[in-house]
């Protein structure tokens, strides 16, 4: 809970794309694309990893092992290959995504990188890449790049699986990018991997960007969709509240006439996930459901929020308190003001005081 918005200060070309929060010791930490920024929630900069040359996008603390998780792309696109113009990089790479986690109580100064110790390991996700590698033919006969119009991942959080109790075992969710593609019907849904990482200390390794390994589990536990509509790179920020026993999806909005086009979502946690024939893709897969509120879209049956932040940050505190990045370019660089907020349902947030 703040009183008072946090300035993250400015960190080079590359926006922020997640924020996280260790409650118990009173640290915030940012991803702003290449680099993870440590600071206290008075906005006092603690220190930053740097170096990275892929995307790091949502990132999520976990109170379990006291770790900060994040999406880490490397990828050949037009992103992959943005990044590697802002921060001026002529590296190249295959096509490679993966879970990282820090170990955050090591990062105690400003410029930190691989170099200064074991702060960062990776778990590979395989089945990512082939969705994203992969061909397939669509219901009409005609032939498609990246199963689902998966770009990748991005959103990310930790939560009891969809229908167990709020108090339950936390699992890792993982979301992916979905290109924004009008001309497809295959994309319409937010796909979501759920991993049990209480058995990942197998995959675990440092990452060396030069020689990116591949190691990690062959197969998500769960592999769940979400109707919402085609948005443009699918789920920004993902994150558990545990006030309303949802997880809230922030995207980029979309750009489908048949559908509203919200830049905020919720699936309700409270019902387990139902085995459906998934609509323009032709095969079965588990459906999670949206929550029963917000504004609903009856032509598609979707619900959600016209909300302007989230894409770049959002963190829920678990009682109705939450915490939202408004992301900001200065001639000095990119950076952010953290705002305070209170769930009101309608709005759905409104800002604290």
């Amino acid at each position: 809970m703040i009183n008072q918005p946090i300035y993250t200060g400015t960190w080079g070309n590359c926006h922020i794309q997640g924020i996280a929060v260790d409650k118990k010791q009173g640290y915030i930490y940012y991803s702003f694309t290449t680099k993870l920024v440590k600071s206290t929630l008075d906005g006092k900069i603690i220190g930053s990893y740097d170096g990275l040359i892929g995307h790091l996008g949502c990132i999520a603390f976990n109170e379990d092992d006291g770790c900060v998780y994040g999406s880490l792309e490397y990828k050949n696109d037009s992103i992959g290959k943005g990044i590697l113009g802002a921060i001026k990089s002529l590296a190249s790479f295959d096509n490679a995504f993966y879970v990282a986690k820090f170990d955050v109580d090591k990062i105690d100064r400003i410029g930190m990188t691989a170099e200064d110790g074991d702060v960062m390991e990776c778990v590979y996700l395989r089945e990512v890449v082939e969705d994203y590698m992969a061909e397939v033919t669509a219901p009409d006969g005609s032939r498609l790049q990246h199963r689902y119009g998966c770009s990748g991942i991005d959103g990310l959080t930790l939560a009891p699986l969809p229908g167990e109790p709020a108090d339950s075992k936390k699992h890792l969710l993982v979301s992916y990018g979905i290109y924004l593609d009008e001309s497809r019907q295959d994309n319409d849904y937010q796909v979501i991997l759920c991993y049990d990482i209480s058995e990942w200390s197998r995959f675990f390794r440092p990452l060396d960007q030069n020689n990116m390994h591949s190691k990690g589990p062959s197969s998500p536990l769960h592999k769940f969709f979400v109707y919402t509509g085609n948005t443009c790179y699918g789920v920004q920020n993902l994150e558990y509240d545990r006030y309303t026993n949802s997880v809230f999806m922030a995207v980029y909005r979309g750009k489908k006439p048949s559908f509203p086009n919200y830049d905020l979502f919720a699936i309700d946690m409270t019902v387990a996930p139902q085995k459906a024939l998934l609509r323009g893709i032709g095969e079965y897969g588990e459906c999670l459901t949206l929550a029963q509120m917000g504004d609903h879209h009856t032509e598609s049956g979707v619900r959600g929020w016209r909300f302007p932040y989230g894409s770049t940050g959002m963190f829920s505190f678990g009682d109705g308190s939450w915490l939202f990045s408004e992301n900001r370019k200065t001639t000095a660089g990119q950076c952010s003001y953290i705002f305070g907020y209170e769930w009101n349902g309608k709005a759905p947030f409104v800002t604290k005081g």
